[in-house]
This record gives structure tokens, sequence and C-alpha cells, in this order.
């Protein structure tokens, strides 16, 4: 089945674009309209802080401290009942392997949002932005249903934005850069693999960032084969039901990964 029609069965449109690491094969679909991140923007957060480590400016041992006030709800310390503390470094963990939106707000927090847009600049991400942290996307969905108009959060002209495309590069930077192994090694450990992982066997290695708001589903990551080869993938879905549970999906996210980069692996 063509890359369209992988999206069309499961009633989505979608976004991709696959690139192999250190060579200029790429393959795309509508890969340079602009999305919505979701919880993707996680991962330029946790590469800009593994950055801020490596020269020294931050000590990923420091603390945070996630009260009440933090809880936005969801996995991870996010959905605690009772406060809990931990270092920076497990603060990039959690947000990474099990999406915790209290602890990458925590992070930002340490790390700034400003930092986060310098790197997306640097790496001449252009159409990449970022808004704010996660209780900032919230505080929009609060006042827009308030208000009765429509979600500012699943408009990537009016909230954090990317590219298929840009989310390859950021990650083609980051498995070049040193200072990413920590990112590297939290995206390795993600407890989900249900999208990206499901559409390849379990002798090739993935790496990835889920990303999910109501009616939209994404996951960027690397595939290692066994053979060392390794490739770029972003994938992002608009459409379907807003019911956060769609396995037909989630599963069409693979399979579309997996033929793009079938392709590049011809």
């Amino acid at each position: 089945m063509s890359l369209p029609g992988i999206f069309e069965a499961a009633g989505v449109r979608g976004f991709l674009h696959a690139r192999r690491l250190g060579s200029s094969d790429e393959l795309g679909l509508d890969a340079d309209a602009p999305v919505v991140p979701a919880s993707v923007v996680k991962v330029p957060l946790a590469y800009e802080f593994a950055r801020q480590v490596a020269a020294g400016l931050l000590d990923p041992a420091d603390r945070v401290h996630a009260s009440a006030a933090d809880r936005l709800g969801g996995t991870g310390s996010a959905g605690f009942a009772d406060d809990a503390s931990y270092s920076l470094r497990d603060a990039a963990l959690l947000a990474l392997t099990v999406s915790d939106n209290t602890a990458a707000d925590l992070l930002f927090d340490r790390v700034g949002v400003e930092n986060v847009r310098s790197l997306l600049a640097e790496l001449g991400l252009t159409r990449t932005s970022v808004v704010g942290a996660p209780r900032d996307i919230l505080r929009t969905i609060i006042e827009d249903t308030e208000a009765g108009r429509p979600l500012r959060a699943l408009d990537p002209l009016r909230t954090s934005s990317t590219t298929a495309r840009e989310m390859t590069a950021l990650l083609s930077s980051l498995w070049a850069d040193d200072a990413g192994a920590p990112v590297r090694e939290w995206m390795s450990a993600q407890v989900s693999w249900h999208r990206l992982a499901a559409g390849f066997p379990p002798e090739v290695a993935v790496a990835g960032k889920t990303g999910t708001m109501p009616g939209i589903r994404n996951e960027i990551g690397v595939v290692r084969y066994p053979d060392g080869a390794e490739y770029a993938v972003a994938v992002f879905t608009v459409g379907g039901s807003e019911t956060l549970r769609r396995p037909d999906i989630d599963q069409a996210i693979g399979a579309a990964a997996r033929a793009a980069v079938d392709q590049l692996r011809v």
C-alpha cells in the first residue's frame, strides 16, 4: 500500500519524513506542512537540557519539587496524589519515557523556553516554534473552552508547531552530538511501543517520542538496523476520532514509517 493509502485507510491525514543518517537519502509526504508537535516538543527540551549539562551550566543532580499546583494530571508525577521531588535528569527521563507533563514543566523552568527556541534557531529549524511549556498549552485550552472557541492548541498556526522534515533534521543533529547521548538513551527507554516500534521487527532498535492530543497522534524517532544503518523518521497525523485510544491510527504510523524506511533501504 502507498504511503497516502496507509493514512487514508485509517481515516487520517498523514505527514511524514524519513532520512538515512549520514547520507542525503530522504523521503517525504507533505513533509513541509505545519503540524502540532504535542509532546514531541519534549525532545528539543531534553536536548537543550543535555547541552546545558555538558556545558556546565546545569547540574543534573539538582532537584525540583512537584507540588499539587504543578500537577496537570496524566502520566508520571503529573498524576501523583502526593508531592514529589526528583533530580533534573530524572525530570528529563520522566518527560521522555512516560511523557510526564509536570516533569517537562519543571524542566522548562530550569532550561528556559527561550533557550529551547535558541537551540532550534541554531539548528536552522526556522519552521519550528515553541510557545511554551505543557502548562502554557493547557492554559490556552482552558481559556478557549471557557470562551467556546476553537482550540488554539490544535492549530499549528496558533500554537507550537513544526514540520516532519524539521523533526528528522533535529534527530539527525541529536544523533551526531556527543552531548545528546543521554537523550538518545531516554528515548530508547520510552514505554510506548504502539506506534513507530510496532512497524518494525524486534531486531530493529527504536528510540522515539510520541505526541498525542485529541485528533492528533505523532511520533518521531530513530530506527537502527542490525547492519548499523540508522533512519530518522517523523510521522504526524491529524483526524480520526478525538478518542485518544485509536490503535488503528497507531498502527498506521508504524506501517507508514516502515514503508518509508523500506524505500530508503532499497
